[in-house]
């Protein structure tokens, strides 16, 4: 075999890990903000200069990440009452990880109908492995998989409905 042959197609360089988009470093940030004000109940504003001067967020899609923590904070309450249909205890019970993940997915969900469902959980459930405990993403997965029945039910229902 070929050395172009053994290196994984649409990988860039020499065969590494493909580079973070801007939208899922959005979601990185926007995560550890959310979990910054989960923990000590500052003020969005702080958490939001907080998190710009972080190394990295140059390269995040800003937009999205204003968007997500501001929405997040702003909404936390309606997001809850969402996901507490879905869940096996409180939210305010969830490691903070997990709630923030979930925060985030479901106001995805809600609010970027741009994003397909199944691309919102997976992102969620990225962040969840990347940031969350050993199997906290199956958890998340579990629960933002219902919250999109409810969230999306026609994209959901076609999606379900297509032949495999």
């Amino acid at each position: 075999m070929t050395e172009a042959k053994k290196k994984p197609a649409g990988r860039p360089g020499q065969g590494g890990a493909r580079p973070k988009s801007a939208r899922r470093r959005s979601r990185e940030f926007a995560l550890q903000g959310l979990y910054e004000w989960l923990i000590s109940g500052s003020d969005a504003g702080v958490i939001d200069a907080h998190m710009r001067e972080q190394e990295g967020f140059d390269k995040c899609d800003s937009a999205h990440f204003d968007a997500l923590l501001h929405g997040c904070i702003d909404e936390a309450a309606a997001l809850d009452a969402v996901l507490a249909r879905h869940v096996d205890r409180k939210t305010t019970e969830l490691s903070p990880i997990e709630h923030g993940v979930l925060l985030i997915g479901s106001y995805e969900l809600k609010h970027c109908i741009d994003i397909p469902y199944k691309v919102a959980i997976n992102e969620a459930v990225e962040l969840a492995k990347a940031f969350g405990g050993t199997d906290g993403h199956k958890y998340v997965n579990g629960v933002l998989d219902k919250a999109a029945a409810d969230m999306r039910p026609v994209e959901v229902g076609a999606a379900r409905g297509a032949p495999r």
